[in-house]
């Protein structure tokens, strides 16, 4: 099982601190599998470094999907898509 160290913005670290954010949306340039720990490391964008803050969070489920999968990447372009929590 891999550790995998991530940057995460402090409104976005707070949600996944409280547990109200139950995912996490990553561009697909690494790998991760089921059972890996995701370490989101908080980061300050104005300040340009590390809080010092991490959230360990093991990993359940990974769906990696690419833009066109259904035929619809002109519609993602324009309008966006939702992750939805269910």
């Amino acid at each position: 099982m891999a550790i995998i160290k991530k940057k995460t913005w402090p409104k976005l670290f707070k949600l996944v601190k409280s547990g109200k954010k139950k995912f996490d949306l990553r561009l697909a340039d690494f790998e991760v599998r089921e059972g890996d720990t995701l370490v989101l490391e908080e980061y300050d964008p104005k300040k340009k470094q590390y809080t010092g803050r991490k959230i360990q969070k093991k990993v359940k489920f990974v769906l990696k999907v690419k833009l066109n999968d259904f035929g619809q990447e002109k519609e993602i372009i324009k309008r966006g898509v939702y992750i939805i929590q269910l």
